[in-house]
């Protein structure tokens, strides 16, 4: 399956240990999505429409209420780039 550049980014700073935050209203509806690096800072190109396509791909997900993180199958879309570690 082939992904965007975007995403190709997006799943290259979460592998290397950044995490994806949800925010959502009181009626349980996700408003916000924000991704950010290993080192906490706060990636600029990310939005809803990546994060819904991400989840749609299966290649992020949550587990008990904690931030998303990538999946086996996120880390199988990714293709190696010279700066992972």
């Amino acid at each position: 399956m082939n992904i965007s550049r975007d995403e190709q980014r997006i799943l290259h700073l979460m592998a290397q240990g950044g995490r994806i935050e949800i925010i959502r209203s009181e009626t349980k509806t996700i408003e916000e999505a924000r991704c950010f690096t290993r080192d906490g800072w706060l990636y600029p190109g990310f939005g809803l429409e990546m994060f819904r396509k991400l989840k749609q791909k299966k290649a992020i997900s949550s587990s008990g209420g904690k931030p998303y993180r990538i999946t086996q199958r996120g880390l199988i879309l990714v293709r190696p780039q010279l700066n992972n570690r």
